[in-house]
């Protein structure tokens, strides 16, 4: 593991080097606000020119440019990248190679998911979908997920993520049955996702609050379990129809390469009656 490690890092640091180099390359003295000079063989930048524009050593950046093995922070990558005008993806690109913690904004991948994606699931109803993050935060949902999960108790939670949800809502209130089952996939999966989010205060402060309030969460997150994302099966329970065996489905969407839409589909035809029943329930509930 640990010479796989030395590799991966080898392997990344001619990669920052090039990726550094073409960026600088691209950018004008006349893009920064600086007189095009003299003899100037390129048309990008100096390296002493992005140094002075960021704030930080010549030498030092002469040798993050090299890929030398220096410790670069996240508020100098943060300069560097203002300096080279790089945007969202290419700011997340130098940070991978320079193997620092990225943050994608405050709320940590909290992203509106647009008049597009809210069309997708709205087109799969009356499937109940969802888009979460890959922190579980709930980006969007259509009427069939609010059917399934979201009963009084829950919206007075008040927090729009799934896993806060499950572990701080009442067991008998729980729309997810099986919880001892259930809960720890949800965890394991959410660890598969932490390790790219190490050390990013949104994240660190979503885990340790809701260890905090949860101690079968904090239990489960110090069992240091991990899986990917699957199709599962899953049993609910509503107040109106029982219980629905469900199953999960994970698509990607392009442009959010950490959320995904999951849809529930009936496991069986009882549960495909229950669902009929459950939407007449909704639509009108005097009935």
């Amino acid at each position: 593991m640990g010479d796989r490690k030395v590799a991966t890092t080898q392997r990344r640091r001619p990669e920052l080097a090039s990726f550094l180099r073409g960026r600088r390359a691209r950018v004008t003295p006349a893009d920064v606000g600086m007189p095009p000079g003299l003899r100037r063989r390129t048309p990008g930048l100096r390296r002493e020119e992005v140094a002075q524009l960021s704030g930080v050593g010549v030498t030092w950046y002469t040798w993050l440019e090299q890929g030398r093995p220096i410790n670069a922070s996240a508020q100098v990558l943060d300069a560097v990248a203002r300096t080279l005008r790089l945007d969202a993806p290419e700011r997340e690109h130098l940070y991978r190679l320079a193997q620092v913690p990225f943050a994608h904004d405050p709320q940590g991948l909290r992203r509106s998911t647009g008049p597009e994606v809210q069309g997708i699931i709205d087109a799969l109803a009356p499937l109940p979908a969802v888009v979460y993050s890959s922190r579980y935060d709930i980006l969007a949902t259509n009427p069939g997920y609010r059917d399934l999960f979201l009963i009084p108790e829950i919206v007075d939670i008040r927090v729009p993520n799934a896993l806060w949800t499950l572990f701080t809502v009442s067991e008998e209130a729980c729309p997810v049955m099986y919880r001892e089952r259930e809960l720890p996939v949800m965890v394991a999966t959410l660890r598969s996702s932490y390790g790219r989010h190490v050390g990013e205060p949104a994240w660190e402060g979503f885990i340790g609050a809701l260890a905090a309030a949860s101690p079968y969460f904090a239990e489960l997150w110090a069992s240091g379990e991990v899986v990917q994302p699957g199709p599962r099966v899953k049993t609910f329970r509503h107040n109106a129809v029982g219980e629905l065996r469900m199953t999960s489905q994970s698509l990607s969407i392009d442009g959010m390469p950490e959320c995904r839409i999951v849809v529930y589909t009936p496991e069986d035809e009882e549960t495909r009656e229950k669902a009929a029943r459950l939407r007449e329930h909704t639509e009108n509930p005097a009935s």
